[in-house]
C-alpha cells in the first residue's frame, strides 16, 4: 500500500494540468496527498501544441503554488478580446472589443503553452512537501468501500484514501466508481491548433473572427508571435491539416483579412474534435470531479482550463475547512459543498458557450438577428460590458481563496470555504 507517511488524506487520479493544480493546492495548504499519473517527459515528441488564456484568478493561483515564476517567460499578456462577425450573413453583428482596463486589469490574464505549463506544475510537484508522487500507466479499477476509496494500478500496487480527486479526463473510471453519470455530446466540428509568427504586433489583443462553421481565433503569443485555434467542419479540418506549409500559411491569412500582416513560420499542427460533457453533481461517494472528468467545452471564450484551475483551488478551500473542524475530507457533507460551489460556475459557462456556438451553426434568420442585437447592446452599454468582462475573468459569487492575493495563508490557517462568502 502507498502512502504518505502513514496514510494520505487524499488521493489524485491522473496528471493533467487540473489534477497537477488539485495535488499541489491540497499539498500547499497542508493536506497529505498522493498523485498518480502517468510519468511526465519534458520535451517529449507528444507534447500538447495547445495554450490556454488564463485569467487573472488563474495566474493568482499558480503564484501561490510557487509555479509562476519559473512559467512567466512562456507566457503573453491578454490586455483585450475582440470578436469580429465573419459569418458573411447579410445581418452580421458590431464588432466588439472588450478590454481588460474596463475591468481595473493591466491584463485579463495571459496566454500559457499548455506544454510549458505542465512542465512548470510537474516540476513543482517534485519538490512539493506533503505530495508523494507514484508514477503510473494507469488506473485499472476503483472501488469505494469503509469510507476509502481504493484505486487498483496496472502495476499491481494499489493506494487508498479517504477522497479520491477524478482528475482522469472525460472518460474517467474514477467519476464511473462514484456513480456520478454523465451527459456528452459532440458538435459538427473540429479545430486546428498551431502557432505562427506574423508581421504586424498583436498588442496584446487575441481576436475571435466568429464564422458561420465556427470560430478562427488568435491568441498573443510572446513577440509576433501568435497561436491559433481554427474550427471547422470535420472534413474541412482534414483537408487543411493535409495542406502544404506554404499554403497553410496562405489559408492563415486569407482567414485574417491582413489584420496581423504577413505570416512567417508555423508551427506543427494538431486536430481535436469539438464535444461536451458534465455531470449530473461534482462531488459524491468520496470522489470530487477536476478538469475534464467534470466539464468538457469548446475552445470558445478561453474558459476550459480556468475552470479546471478553479476546481483545483475550490477543493483545497473545502477540504482544508473540513480537516480544520475534524470533519471527513471525503465525507458527503465535503462533497455536497464542493459540488453546490462549482456548479452554478460550470453549468452557467457551459450553458453560455453551447448557445454562442449553435447560434454560430444556426441556419436560422431569427437567431442570427437575436445574436447580433445581443452583441450590439454589448458594444453601447457601458456598464453591462463591464459586468459581463468581470463575469469573464472570474464568477463574481465566489473566488477561491487560492486565487486570491495571499490567499495560501488563509487556506493554511484552516478558514477554507467559509471565506468565499467573504469579499475578494
Amino acid at each position: 500500500m502507498i502512502s504518505i507517511g502513514s496514510t494520505p488524506s487524499a488521493l489524485v487520479v491522473g496528471g493533467g494540468p487540473a489534477g497537477l493544480a488539485a495535488a499541489l493546492a491540497l499539498a500547499a495548504a497542508g493536506v497529505p496527498v498522493t498523485l498518480a499519473a502517468g510519468p511526465h517527459r519534458p520535451g517529449g515528441q507528444d507534447r500538447d501544441r495547445r495554450t490556454a488564456a488564463l485569467f487573472a484568478g488563474s495566474v493568482e493561483l499558480l503564484r501561490n503554488l510557487g509555479v509562476w515564476d519559473g512559467l512567466k517567460d512562456h507566457c503573453a499578456p491578454l490586455t483585450a478580446i475582440r470578436l469580429i462577425d465573419d459569418t458573411g450573413r447579410l445581418f452580421r453583428a458590431p464588432e466588439v472589443t472588450f478590454r481588460a482596463a474596463e475591468a481595473g486589469l493591466d491584463a485579463f490574464g495571459y496566454n500559457v503553452p499548455n506544454a510549458a505549463l505542465l512542465d512548470a506544475l510537474s516540476a513543482r510537484a517534485d519538490t512539493m512537501p506533503g505530495l508523494t508522487l507514484h508514477a503510473t500507466a494507469g488506473a485499472r479499477a476503483v472501488s469505494i468501500a469503509h469510507g476509502r476509496v481504493t484505486v487498483d494500478l496496472a502495476e499491481g500496487d494499489q493506494i487508498s484514501a479517504p477522497l479520491a480527486v477524478a482528475a482522469d479526463g472525460r472518460g474517467s473510471i474514477t467519476r464511473q466508481a462514484a456513480g456520478i453519470s454523465a451527459e456528452t455530446w459532440s458538435y459538427p466540428q473540429a479545430a486546428v491548433v498551431t502557432w505562427f509568427t506574423h508581421q504586424r504586433p498583436h498588442e496584446g489583443v487575441s481576436t475571435e473572427f466568429h464564422r458561420a462553421v465556427g470560430p478562427f481565433t488568435t491568441v498573443p503569443m510572446p513577440g509576433r508571435t501568435s497561436s491559433l485555434v481554427w474550427v471547422e467542419e470535420p472534413g474541412e479540418a482534414e483537408r487543411i491539416m493535409a495542406l502544404s506549409e506554404s499554403d497553410f500559411r496562405r489559408a492563415i491569412e486569407t482567414r485574417l483579412n491582413g489584420l496581423l500582416g504577413t505570416v512567417g513560420e508555423v508551427g506543427a499542427r494538431a486536430v481535436f474534435p469539438l464535444s461536451g460533457l458534465t455531470p449530473d453533481v461534482f462531488g459524491r461517494n468520496r470522489v470530487a470531479l477536476v478538469g475534464e472528468s467534470g466539464h468538457v467545452i469548446p475552445p470558445i471564450g478561453a474558459q476550459g482550463l480556468n475552470l479546471g484551475l478553479r476546481d483545483a483551488a475550490t477543493l483545497a478551500d473545502c477540504v482544508v475547512e473540513a480537516i480544520a473542524e475534524e470533519r471527513d475530507p471525503g465525507g458527503s457533507a465535503v462533497m455536497d459543498r464542493y459540488s453546490a460551489l462549482r456548479a452554478p460556475d460550470v453549468n452557467g459557462r457551459i450553458t453560455a458557450v453551447d448557445i454562442l456556438n449553435r447560434t454560430l451553426l444556426s441556419p436560422y434568420l431569427p437567431v442570427h438577428l437575436l445574436r447580433g442585437f445581443g452583441l450590439h447592446v454589448l458594444n453601447i452599454a457601458g456598464p453591462l460590458r463591464r459586468r459581463i468582462v468581470q463575469e469573464g475573468v472570474q464568477p463574481a459569487s465566489y473566488v477561491p481563496l487560492m486565487m486570491r492575493s495571499g490567499g495560501l495563508d488563509l487556506v493554511r490557517a484552516g478558514r477554507g470555504a467559509a471565506a468565499l462568502a467573504s469579499p475578494a
